[in-house]
């Protein structure tokens, strides 16, 4: 059974902030998305930008409504009309003519990445007051005027691996949670969900079995994994995915989704360090004029660090919104810095002084020691994909590496074979990599790509972990003289 994002007639839009009191608006999906277009781009751009912006303006919506970000922590809407967490919305707004037809021409297509199943969380921005990691606006259009066509705009932006999912269903969303208690014998939709979600939590979760196949089968599989998850989130372990289990599958499957396309984007746990030289330094921003001694809001680089902690911390605390990862100290990081120092009890001044950067770097590393790495969270490294697909024939020490990787993974992943480590692309290697793209729910192309490389490092990174951290356990074969323990490469081995 697949899972298959699908199109919801309606959507509903908080015209305001998250907290706000503001109302909410439902209305179909496609006049949704003409309004957001209308109010984001210019109807006098050449037709492939004008393709372009819309095709992330729908993907991005899906993903919110996919993976139910505001309904899992408990709001009552799918997507806000705040630009500083969502996209541009004006309620009552008039819609032009050529977004009309465009929008009623493409609204059930979305973007997604080659070998995922959610909506793209498409980022975007003007590309000239403010720049991100996504679409630039204002650059779509140049590129536009240069001839480039929607998919090639798209491309140029999000990368090569991404493609469109056209004609996808129409149909109403319900409530994230399917309104029954999950357990042994469910069958359906929302068993896939949960089937899914726990073996994306797994990779980060070591402890946490794999579900194989993904059936949307309610079996034993399903319920030793639903077991493991509330035993290490602190549910009561019954094997039923009832209210509370399920808002912390998705929540935790949400934010891991979050901080690993934080990771994607090239932002690390610790990039540099900030030091204060005085006891309390004001950071200027756009809207507070303070003078800046020794601070960071002049050092780009320093406010990117200050908002990915933000982002991290803001997965933990629902009063806390991220912001924006653009090394601008801008009004939305301003509001997440005013919202930790209220929910740490510190005087909510919006400007980062010593205490509360101390503040937010504790925080940020309790969480990293209690929920990534006392957790299996933070997953040990793998070098980095060259460049170059592998396939059969190729060789060379990428080959040899990947061998490695598999042959590791194969120990915990019984229907994964190991290939003969020779750094030859042959068969044996091809049909491990098959096998490996079959229980991760890849294209069982036999080729390794840079995400089929991304995701068979993670899960071998993953192994890794779990080796060093899992309980002692007995074997399943008895031990005798001259049997000997794996050795682990001097780089993982604990110092």
């Amino acid at each position: 059974m697949a899972v298959t994002p699908v199109i919801p007639q309606t959507i509903t839009v908080h015209l305001g902030s998250p907290d706000s009191s503001a109302q909410n608006v439902t209305l179909p999906f496609s006049e949704y998305i003409k309004n957001v277009a209308s109010s984001e781009i210019y109807p006098t751009w050449g037709e492939s930008a004008i393709y372009a912006n819309i095709y992330a303006q729908i993907s991005y919506a899906l993903n919110r409504v996919y993976l139910a970000f505001y309904r899992s922590r408990g709001y009552n809407f799918d997507i806000t009309s705040s630009t500083a967490f969502d996209q541009k919305f004006i309620n009552g707004r008039n819609i032009f003519e050529n977004i009309d037809r465009i929008v009623d021409d493409i609204f059930t297509s979305y973007i997604r990445r080659i070998g995922f199943v959610e909506p793209l969380a498409a980022k975007y921005c003007n590309g000239t007051t403010v720049t991100c990691e996504g679409l630039s606006q204002w650059g779509s259009e140049n590129l536009s005027q240069q001839g480039f066509n929607y998919i090639e705009i798209l491309r140029y932006y999000y990368g090569d691996n991404i493609e469109l999912v056209v004609n996808a269903p129409i149909r109403d969303i319900p409530e994230s949670y399917p309104g029954e208690p999950l357990r042994r014998g469910s069958v359906g939709q929302s068993v896939v969900a949960v089937q899914v979600s726990l073996n994306r939590i797994s990779q980060n979760y070591p402890l946490i079995p794999k579900i194989y196949p993904v059936d949307g089968i309610f079996g034993e599989n399903t319920e030793n994994a639903v077991k493991t998850f509330q035993q290490i989130f602190n549910l009561t372990p019954d094997g039923i995915v009832g209210r509370a289990t399920w808002n912390k599958i998705v929540t935790l499957y949400v934010g891991i989704l979050n901080l690993s396309e934080l990771e994607s984007e090239g932002q690390r746990f610790y990039d540099f360090q900030i030091n204060f030289d005085t006891a309390s330094v004001a950071v200027a921003s756009a809207f507070s004029v303070s003078q800046t001694i020794g601070g960071i809001a002049d050092n780009p680089d320093a406010v990117r660090l200050l908002q990915y902690y933000l982002s991290v911390i803001a997965e933990f605390y629902d009063t806390i919104e991220p912001p924006q990862i653009n090394g601008v100290y801008d009004e939305a990081t301003r509001n997440s810095v005013s919202e930790f120092q209220r929910t740490f009890n510190l005087t909510a001044t919006g400007d980062v002084d010593r205490t509360t950067w101390e503040s937010i770097y504790n925080a940020f590393e309790g969480i990293v020691e209690t929920a990534f790495r006392n957790s299996n969270y933070l997953i040990m490294s793998y070098q980095p994909f060259s460049g170059e697909l592998l396939e059969f024939g190729s060789t060379g020490e990428e080959v040899t590496t990947l061998q490695s990787y598999l042959t590791e993974i194969s120990l915990t992943y019984k229907n994964i074979t190991a290939p003969p480590i020779s750094g030859v692309y042959d068969r044996a290697t091809e049909q491990a990599v098959k096998n490996y793209q079959a229980v991760f729910n890849l294209p069982q192309t036999g080729i390794v790509d840079a995400y089929t490389w991304n995701s068979i490092g993670r899960t071998y990174s993953a192994s890794l972990e779990a080796i060093l951290t899992r309980e002692i356990q007995f074997p399943g074969y008895t031990l005798k003289e001259g049997d000997r323990d794996r050795v682990l490469p001097p780089e993982f081995r604990r110092r």
